[in-house]
C-alpha cells in the first residue's frame, strides 16, 4: 500500500471521526442524569476510542514496495525475506506496532523504472544502480532521500577461454570504446596474435543503470553498436559472456564475482592499467563504477525506518558481501 494512498485513507477516516465526535454530545446530552448519564458518557468514550484505534489501524503501513535496479534486487529481496521470516508481524519488530503481517515486495525492472516509480509514487522506494540525476532529485521534492547500500563497478569481461587472456590483461578506454561502438569487429583487430573471430558484444538493456554508467564513463559521445545483445539483468549479461568464447560485456562487479564463485568463467580486463578490485573501486581509481542505492520522495514511515535499519545492520552487510558487492556502510 502506497503512502499517498494511506495518507488519503487516514484523512478520510479522520473526517469520519470528527463527524462522529461532533454528533456525540447531542446524543448523550442534557436530560440524562446520575448513573445513566455516566454510562452514556462511558459508552460514547469507548466508541470514540474504538473508532480512533480502527482509524489508526487502517492508516498503518504494513506493506512496503521496492522497485527498480536488478543489481540491488537480490540484496533487498533476500533481506525482505529474512526480515519477514524472522518477525512475521510488525508488533514483533516493535511492541508499539499493531499485529499486522509484514509484507515487503521487491520488483526488478531497471534503474530508470525505479526512479520513475519513486517519482510517480507507484512504489515506496526506487532502486538504482547509478548516480541520481539532478532532475530526478528535483522531481522527488523536498523530502528526497537516498540510501547508498553498496559500491559496484562494471568490469570489462571476456570469456575465460578467450585466448586474449594469455596475451593481454589491460585495455585502454579508447580500445574498449571502439569495440563497443563496432569499430573493431574481430579479435585480431584488438591484437594481431588473436584469431579472426567476430567480437560479440553484450550489454544491459537500455533501461538499466549500467548502460548509462558505461555510456558516461567510456562511450562519451559515441553510441554502442546496434549489433550488441541486450541483457535483461546483470546476471543474464554475465551468463551470456560466460557462454560465448568470443563474447565481451560490461559485467557488474557483483555479478562477476558470483559468476566466478564455483569456477573461473569470466576474466576482467584492466582499464587504462587499473584493475577492478575492491581497493581501486573504493578509492575511485577504477573509472567505471557506480553506487547501488534506493531512494524516495516521501517522508519515511515508522515501518520503513525499521526495515531500513535492518538493511544497514550486520545482517545487511553480510548479504551485500554475499552478493559480491562492496558495502557502502560499516557493519553494526
Amino acid at each position: 500500500m502506497k503512502k499517498g494512498y494511506l495518507l488519503a485513507l487516514s484523512a478520510i477516516l479522520s473526517l469520519g471521526l470528527l463527524s462522529a465526535c461532533s454528533s456525540a454530545p447531542a446524543g448523550s446530552s442534557g436530560s440524562a442524569s446520575g448513573s445513566e448519564g455516566a454510562k452514556a458518557e462511558q459508552s460514547t468514550g469507548a466508541a470514540e476510542e474504538s473508532e480512533k484505534e480502527a482509524a489508526k489501524d487502517e492508516a498503518f503501513q504494513s506493506d512496503i514496495l521496492f522497485c527498480g535496479s536488478t543489481s540491488l534486487y537480490p540484496i533487498i529481496s533476500s533481506l525482505a525475506s529474512s526480515f519477514t521470516e524472522e518477525y512475521v508481524t510488525w508488533n514483533k519488530v516493535s511492541p508499539d506496532l499493531p499485529e499486522k503481517n509484514i509484507s515487503i515486495y521487491v520488483a526488478p525492472g531497471g534503474s530508470g523504472v525505479g526512479a520513475s516509480a519513486a517519482i510517480d509514487k507507484t512504489a515506496d522506494f526506487g532502486m538504482l544502480a547509478r548516480t541520481v540525476k539532478d532532475e530526478e532529485k528535483e522531481a522527488l521534492g523536498a523530502d528526497y532521500k537516498d540510501f547508498i547500500v553498496a559500491k559496484d563497478a562494471l568490469t570489462v569481461s571476456v570469456n575465460a577461454e578467450n585466448p586474449i587472456t594469455g596475451v593481454i590483461d589491460d585495455m585502454s578506454s579508447d580500445t574498449i570504446k571502439k569495440i563497443f561502438a563496432g569499430e573493431l569487429t574481430t579479435w585480431n583487430q584488438v591484437d594481431a596474435s588473436l584469431p579472426e573471430e567476430k567480437i560479440n558484444v553484450y550489454i544491459r538493456d537500455l533501461s538499466g543503470g549500467a548502460y548509462e554508467v558505461f555510456q558516461k564513463s567510456i562511450m562519451k559521445d559515441s553510441q554502442v553498436t546496434d549489433t550488441a545483445t541486450q541483457s535483461a539483468s546483470m546476471t543474464e549479461l554475465a551468463n551470456n559472456v560466460a557462454n560465448d568464447k568470443w563474447g565481451i560485456g560490461y559485467v557488474g562487479y557483483g555479478a562477476f564475482n558470483k559468476a566466478n564463485k564455483e569456477k573461473t568463467v569470466l576474466a576482467a580486463m584492466k582499464v587504462d592499467g587499473v584493475a577492478a578490485n575492491e581497493a581501486d573501486i573504493k578509492d575511485g581509481s577504477y573509472i567505471i563504477q557506480r553506487p547501488v542505492l534506493f531512494l524516495t520522495g516521501d517522508k519515511i514511515s515508522e515501518t520503513e525506518q525499521l526495515f531500513i535499519d535492518y538493511i544497514f545492520s550486520k545482517k545487511g552487510y553480510d548479504v551485500v558481501v554475499k552478493n559480491g558487492y562492496i558495502p557502502a556502510f560499516e557493519a553494526k
